[in-house]
């Protein structure tokens, strides 16, 4: 189904909220649609965390929260191979996790991987172990997508205001940037700089010098120079900082007399002459700091000095509203008919001038095709419905760039084009079924998803068939077709005599079946 690449952990776990009794594991569930509990994963380069709560009338009360260091960064080497070390550290955490999603139903729980998985060649190995443990798909998502639900989690938890806010997210492996007003996201960016990559890079023995820290704190300032710019043009009213990094630079030092919580200027050049003096990570001693945090803190203090000097900053307030917040609040929106991705296909549908009328006719009857042959097919999951829908609407986005191979250039649009709302496997799986959805159809890209492949297809073909079926386009009256499948076999019977009184469209499904036959898809029509 979309969304299937999945990731694990470590140990060492603490409760950043109230422990409960977890007598909802056991409660019976409603509808997917109507659910009130709902969980969040956040699969982070440093930290794996779960968020369980209680939605209800768009209001989120967290139900419990519980964090595990995991330092998944650390553990890809320079083949960009997760060690099986790592794997199996991450395998025992969800392990302790999918203690609180046991008994969810399907819809409930989104997991999401960020930078260290988009990062990871193998990530894939851990698939069906991890699927066997939690039970629910995990989606890796982009840089942008990270960004925009770090920035829906932050302003959910922040009040209301009606100023810019500029909002730093420090993770493990990648940092990402928002400026947001209100609810609304007007510039996300991701940079491949995090505590972790960069504790690797530069302080691997944790030995800290004045030397090594100039060589992270340059690095970091050549990475945000690609996004300075766009990020003084818009300016900003507030600057917000996100993560666990922050947080504890904030604690630190405000345990020291520099501030009540926020991170200040004064306060991060303190901490640095500090850290010198310390020269080892063994060393540190703020209050403030755990000693699980001690080995990354340099490389997230050189980071912060870089952001804070590169933008200006005087100040930074720490929200502890973040990606996992985010999550819950976009799976909320899905089930309030409030789903971003809807929203992201309208404005592309929009910009790319596709023919609305055209792409519903078509959305209608591949969705009917889809009823039909469902069961036999192995299509039940409602997420085959949605990657159906999806491509019915923007199968001919390529229009606007040339007929000519317009379904190679809309999946390349779609495959390369920012898609709020979308995990990186939902946008490759959306751009081969626009690929597929005429002339040949590239078996070889479909192997490349395993036995999820064959699945998808079977929707590429409802989708051809349904595009088929509205060929001549117009609002004429169309007949009743009955689809039958059987394993690689599909039977559509039109009323008799139709076929022969519409010549193009009997001629189209004849030349249909032999393109079919290529991808092992016997298809009759009578």
């Amino acid at each position: 189904m979309p969304g299937q690449l999945r990731v694990g952990g470590r140990h060492g776990s603490w409760h950043d909220g109230p422990v409960i009794e977890l007598d909802f594991l056991t409660m019976p569930h409603s509808t997917p649609k109507n659910f009130s509990l709902i969980a969040a994963i956040d699969l982070g380069s440093n930290s794996f965390h779960i968020v369980v709560a209680k939605a209800n009338q768009g209001e989120i009360r967290i139900l419990e929260r519980l964090g595990e260091k995991v330092q998944l960064a650390a553990g890809i080497d320079e083949e960009r191979q997760l060690t099986e070390e790592s794997m199996q550290r991450g395998l025992d955490c969800l392990k302790r996790f999918a203690q609180l999603i046991n008994g969810l139903p399907p819809g409930a729980v989104r997991i999401v991987g960020t930078n260290a998985l988009r990062e990871a060649r193998n990530r894939n190995d851990f698939i069906h172990r991890a699927e066997e443990i939690l039970g629910h798909p995990v989606e890796v998502i982009s840089g942008r997508e990270e960004a925009r639900l770090i920035y829906l989690g932050v302003s959910h938890t922040l009040a209301d205001t009606p100023g810019k806010r500029l909002v730093a997210d420090i993770g493990g492996g990648s940092t990402e940037f928002i400026i947001g007003q209100r609810f609304e996201p007007l510039l996300r960016e991701s940079l491949q700089m995090g505590c972790v990559s960069f504790t690797q890079r530069y302080f691997r023995d944790g030995k800290v010098t004045p030397a090594r820290y100039a060589q992270a704190y340059t690095a970091a300032r050549l990475e945000i120079m690609s996004i300075e710019h766009a990020l003084h043009r818009l300016k900003w009213d507030e600057a917000i900082g996100s993560s666990g990094t922050i947080r504890a630079i904030g604690l630190a030092l405000k345990a020291n007399g520099y501030g009540a919580g926020e991170v200040n200027a004064e306060g991060l050049a303190w901490l640095k002459r500090k850290l010198f003096k310390l020269g080892d990570v063994e060393k540190i001693d703020f209050d403030g700091i755990k000693p699980d945090r001690r080995a990354i803190f340099p490389a997230g203090l050189a980071i912060l000095e870089a952001i804070f000097d590169a933008l200006e900053l005087k100040r930074m307030d720490h929200c502890e509203g973040a990606l996992r917040e985010g999550v819950l609040y976009d799976l909320m929106g899905r089930h309030h008919h409030e789903d971003v991705r809807e929203r992201t296909l309208s404005s592309l549908m929009e910009r790319y001038h596709v023919d609305l009328e055209q792409a519903a006719r078509v959305e209608a009857k591949a969705l009917h095709a889809l009823e039909q042959v469902a069961e036999s097919w192995e299509l039940q999951h409602e997420s085959y419905a949605e990657l159906l829908s999806w491509a019915a609407k923007v199968h001919e986005i390529g229009l606007d760039i040339a007929h000519y191979h317009y379904h190679k250039h809309g999946a390349y649009l779609i495959e390369h084009s920012d898609l709020a709302g979308f995990s990186r496997e939902d946008q490759q799986m959306l751009a081969l079924l626009v690929r597929g959805h005429r002339r040949n159809i590239p078996k070889d890209k479909f192997a490349d998803f395993g036995a999820e492949g064959i699945k998808l297809i079977r929707l590429c073909v409802l989708l051809r068939f349904a595009i088929l079926f509205h060929h001549i386009r117009g609002t004429q009256e169309m007949p009743r077709v009955i689809l039958r499948a059987d394993g690689p076999n599909l039977d559509a019977e039109f009323p008799t005599g139709w076929l022969e009184n519409n010549q193009l469209t009997q001629a189209d499904f004849a030349l249909e079946a032999e393109w079919l036959t290529r991808v092992g898809i016997v298809f009759s029509v009578r």
